[in-house]
């Protein structure tokens, strides 16, 4: 059997000694009634969002947005930073298979290397960064400094209010 994406993202924090913790609860992907069962304020979720972002007319690249649980991304500053000609939602069926995992269960770390992992940097206002993860069921909640220590995204300004 093939190493899933949450193995996948097991082994690395355990590799780099994160500090984590998992929260089991009832199957959810939305990020204000998962924060609600999981007992944190909605702006400590990272909600993660594939993007595709068109580069003229031939070319495109595809995104991992993660903003604070209670922004939104602003897909005209993503666009801005590929001087591109469009961003929008990446199809599904695509942003699940770059992703690894399901809807409403994205990772905040890029495992694919066609996603080009961008977070806005108040996703480290709080201690602690919680996302679903890549199971509906389970979640964690990880300390934001080994967030950005083992991701190593991109940090822009993307989110909306």
């Amino acid at each position: 059997m093939s190493e899933t994406t949450y193995d996948r993202l097991i082994a690395l924090l355990d590799a780099n000694k994160a500090s984590y913790r998992l929260i089991d609860h009832e199957p959810e992907g939305q990020t204000d009634k998962v924060s609600a069962m999981r007992g944190h304020p909605v702006e400590a979720a990272a909600k993660c969002i594939v993007l595709i972002v068109k580069i003229g007319k031939k070319s495109s690249r595809f995104v991992l947005a993660v903003v604070p649980g209670h922004a939104r991304v602003d897909t005209g500053k993503v666009k801005a930073l590929f001087d591109g000609t469009y961003a929008g939602f990446a199809a599904t069926d695509v942003a699940e298979r770059l992703a690894g995992s399901v809807a409403g269960t994205v990772l905040p770390f890029a495992f694919h290397p066609d996603l080009i992992l961008i977070a806005d940097p108040s996703i480290s206002n709080h201690d602690e960064l919680f996302f679903n993860a890549a199971r509906l069921d389970r979640s964690m909640a990880l300390r934001s400094s080994d967030y950005i220590a083992l991701a190593k995204p991109r940090l822009e300004r993307i989110a909306v209010p």
